[in-house]
């Protein structure tokens, strides 16, 4: 897993983000966030793609050790 070393991420990432910690599925996510579930599939991408990571898993590990 190649991380940059400072990660900037948006508000609307950052609740996204807050839901997957909580262990939410993407459609639970988008209820919950009143999104639709492209969007959130969306933000998890980009997050995927500004953290490095590769799979859900990753990227809630590295919430773990980053953030």
């Amino acid at each position: 897993m190649d991380r940059p070393a400072s990660v900037a991420i948006t508000p609307a990432e950052g609740r996204v983000l807050a839901a997957l910690r909580r262990g939410l599925s993407n459609r639970a996510i988008a209820a919950a966030l009143v999104l639709s579930h492209r969007t959130v599939e969306c933000h998890v991408s980009h997050l995927l793609a500004k953290s490095g990571c590769r799979n859900r898993t990753q990227l809630l590990l590295w919430t773990l050790t980053e953030r």
